[in-house]
């Protein structure tokens, strides 16, 4: 029977990449609050400004480039059944090599309709500009989750952490909540590992990974591939 991995992604693990967090960002954050730039209401106040910041984050991942990190975690596929599930917005996992990839915030290199969700268009240009427009006439905004939006596929992420014989959570603080629930949701019976650079509440059940993502992940991929158990305390 295969051995089924579900590996759960955060911000920590494109940071590795150059990729800053939103709160990590300079320019347009110290311009504008939050909702601003990423909320609906933000959106009808000033979808130029809104627009400004994603194109900004567009630029910054088409320069960067998977790091070990994405690498050793599109390896693990060589031998298992592997679902990546991200909160990160850009396509690193995928360039890295991983064919099954659930963005819950949505994509940056997607665009959508504002008058009809169902159209999302592949956007791999820097900039979505004010009159690009789907094929209705309405403009064109990032395929992103924005605060007071509902995030994505989460029941099919909770049935598949559900289904897991082996569970990796990495590069995440688990505080953005709905997506950070999946950790209720995996089995007592699965192997369950938190890889952090920095000392954080350990759920349950898991067992805690000191280290960076690019640091720790290919160890650990390389011992998964050789059938070794990959080391790591309860506690930070």
């Amino acid at each position: 029977m295969t051995t089924k991995i579900v590996v759960f992604t955060g911000a920590g693990v494109s940071a590795e990449s150059g990729l800053k967090t939103f709160r990590d960002m300079g320019g347009l954050w110290r311009q504008y609050d939050i909702e601003d730039v990423a909320s609906p209401a933000g959106w009808r106040r000033d979808p130029e400004a809104v627009l400004a910041f994603y194109n900004e984050r567009r630029r910054a991942v088409l320069a960067a480039e998977p790091n070990a990190a994405h690498r050793a975690i599109a390896s693990l596929e060589e031998r298992f059944d592997v679902t990546v599930i991200t909160q990160n917005v850009d396509d690193l996992h995928e360039r890295a090599g991983s064919s099954r990839v659930i963005h819950v915030h949505g994509e940056i290199l997607k665009a959508r309709s504002t008058a009809d969700a169902s159209l999302v268009y592949p956007w791999r240009q820097p900039d979505i500009a004010l009159g690009d427009c789907c094929e209705k006439g309405s403009q064109l905004r990032p395929d992103i989750v924005w605060f007071g939006e509902s995030v994505r596929f989460m029941d099919e992420c909770h049935a598949l952490v559900g289904e897991a014989n082996r569970f990796l959570v990495v590069g995440t603080s688990l505080t953005v909540f709905p997506a950070a629930g999946l950790v209720d949701s995996a089995p007592r019976h699965a192997d369950k590992l938190l890889v952090s650079p920095e000392p954080q509440a350990v759920p349950d059940g898991f067992r805690f990974v000191r280290g960076t993502a690019a640091s720790v992940l290919p160890r650990l991929a390389d011992d998964w591939l050789a059938g070794r158990e990959a080391a790591g305390g309860k506690t930070p």
